[in-house]
């Protein structure tokens, strides 16, 4: 039964042998990544067609293939060839075996007819002309030549070490299978047969969605979003880009240029990259809109040429802004530490105006811009955590102007980005109820109680190097000692409280634990750290704990502050 998600998008649940049926011809576009399982993959696709024969399931999920017809019976696939063409493999693979058989003149008839069928049913007939076995499916431009002259036909390659190392990974995908229908559970003709007719062919099941062109896939993609997604949006990016380019000099230009590009930011990074260079010139995209977006601007062979030229300057500056450890931060100490703290944040809505300030500002302003965006960012997303589309998008305008040359200065920036900076009545409120749990948070918390230790003691310390560890004034499990003060229904409301944490060394917080208040103060008043030696309360209370943190904000005020 067919189903209709949205406009151009259609699905239903279909089996492999449906998938393979009235001769459809399935086709990876040229430039898809190449073949890429390797045995754990294997081994997880064959332990489940097993469990079909001795369990109690009836079908085994597929997950989705995407597909978009170019004919009534000729389909790209969008997403599905690794599984596709693993499943090929595992009927060559018994076609194989049955080959075996016949030509130890076991069933000799018999096996025979049965290879005829199985080929024809699921892999392709014989060309009249050539009398070599057709294809089903073809591949990517690196593996289809292998995949129709050696695996198709059950051919042995010569040199198999000679192979790239998709084709090692094609050749003993099929020798993988192979061997394992060589078992005693696959003893004759009939049993091998029925495995691939029943098992493989009509219990497995695919989500089959037909899209309409390329900007319907990129719409399913980003909307799954989901591990083990096959194709990603870099995928059918590149698939749009190289399709543009007719000259084959210009061609292998682009592929080394896109891989180059693709080490730089990472291959799954690329569309994010993209969008972030493209945000930084003009209105702002989304993601599920950057397909278009590109086809809107690149069109032409000349085009991908001079994006790519541009993307290439550019990405050693992108990857830079996520790596504080970048040779570009080497020689100047603020800026790499800026990039450290924002990494922690992990606000990138800030990249396209880091990107484009970047190449515009000279060193001294591109490090003022960084301790701005630290700031700003600090009292929106992390203390105030408001709504990152609405940063992205003053962040967008911001760099826009810059591009344009608009902007020349941090404080046209921070003029162009004061309806993000939260207000300090605001800030101090935010912050003073703010709670931060150690275990997804420990960075964070650890960069902030250092910053409030060099304003307390005066004495800088690197929140990555220092050995201090975090101390919880009560603790993360209190005992029966704490409930006084703490009953247990309120214990959960104020242990992640940054009013509770403080910093102490490691071998006092080993030998602390538990303990009481009173035992924990004769340690605090002897820490080297100076926030530590300034909790002189008599006790440890539910009041204490907000007045302490009530302080900890007055304090924030000024040490995260746009000096503007």
């Amino acid at each position: 039964m067919t189903s209709v998600i949205s406009k151009n998008i259609y699905t239903n649940t279909v089996t492999m042998a449906e998938l393979l049926a009235n001769g459809r011809i399935y086709q990876v576009p040229p430039y898809q990544r190449d073949y890429s399982w390797h045995e754990d993959n294997w081994e997880y696709l064959w332990n489940d067609i097993i469990a079909l024969q001795t369990g109690d399931e009836k079908f085994h999920y597929m997950g989705a293939i995407v597909l978009q017809a170019c004919s009534d019976n000729h389909f790209m696939i969008i997403d599905g060839q690794q599984r596709l063409t693993t499943l090929s493999l595992i009927a060559i693979a018994v076609i194989k075996r049955l080959q075996e058989l016949s030509e130890q003149g076991i069933d000799f008839e018999q096996n025979n007819e049965r290879i005829n069928i199985l080929r024809r049913t699921y892999l392709g007939d014989k060309d009249p002309k050539s009398l070599l076995y057709s294809s089903k499916l073809f591949l990517n431009a690196n593996n289809d030549n292998f995949y129709q002259s050696y695996i198709l036909q059950l051919r042995v390659p010569p040199n198999e070490h000679r192979l790239s190392d998709t084709d090692k990974l094609l050749w003993n995908a099929l020798q993988y299978f192979y061997n394992h229908l060589k078992s005693d559970k696959f003893i004759d003709g009939e049993t091998l047969t029925g495995f691939l007719t029943e098992e493989v062919a009509r219990k497995l099941l695919f989500i089959l969605i037909n899209v309409e062109n390329e900007l319907c896939a990129y719409t399913v993609f980003e909307s799954l979003n989901a591990r083990g997604v096959e194709l990603s949006s870099t995928d059918l990016l590149k698939n749009y880009l190289f399709s543009l380019v007719k000259s084959q000099h210009d061609l292998k230009h682009i592929q080394n240029q896109w891989q180059q590009i693709a080490n730089i930011v990472g291959t799954d990074s690329f569309p994010e990259f993209l969008r972030y260079y493209i945000n930084s010139q003009q209105r702002l995209i989304g993601a599920q809109r950057l397909l278009k977006a590109i086809k809107e601007r690149i069109k032409s062979s000349l085009d991908v040429l001079k994006l790519l030229d541009e993307l290439e300057t550019e990405a050693d500056i992108y990857s830079a802004l996520f790596d504080a450890s970048h040779q570009r931060w080497l020689t100047n100490k603020q800026q790499r530490s800026h990039i450290r703290v924002l990494g922690i944040f992990n606000v990138k809505q800030l990249s396209s105006l880091l990107l484009v300030a970047y190449i515009n500002f000279n060193s001294d302003n591109f490090t003022r811009v960084l301790n701005l965006c630290e700031t700003i960012t600090f009292r929106y997303s992390v203390i105030s955590s408001l709504n990152p589309n609405l940063l992205e998008k003053i962040c967008n305008q911001a760099a826009i102007a810059i591009h344009q040359g608009k902007i020349q200065t941090p404080a046209q920036i921070f003029e162009a980005l004061e309806s993000v900076y939260i207000n300090d009545e605001q800030f101090r409120l935010n912050f003073a109820q703010k709670i931060l749990n150690t275990a997804r948070h420990k960075k964070l918390i650890r960069y902030i109680l250092f910053k409030l230790e060099q304003d307390a003691g005066g004495n800088e310390h690197d929140f990555e190097d220092d050995i201090a560890t975090i101390e919880h004034i009560l603790p993360e499990h209190p005992d029966n000692n704490w409930i006084s003060n703490f009953p247990l229904d309120v214990q959960d409301k104020f242990i992640y409280r940054l009013g509770n944490y403080s910093l102490l060394e490691a071998y006092i917080n080993r030998q602390l634990k538990n303990s009481t208040y009173d035992e924990k103060c004769q340690y605090y008043v002897n820490s080297k750290y100076a926030m530590t030696r300034q909790i002189q309360i008599e006790e440890w209370t539910k009041d204490t704990l907000i007045r302490r943190q009530d302080r900890m904000a007055q304090r924030a005020l000024h040490l995260w502050k746009a000096n503007y």
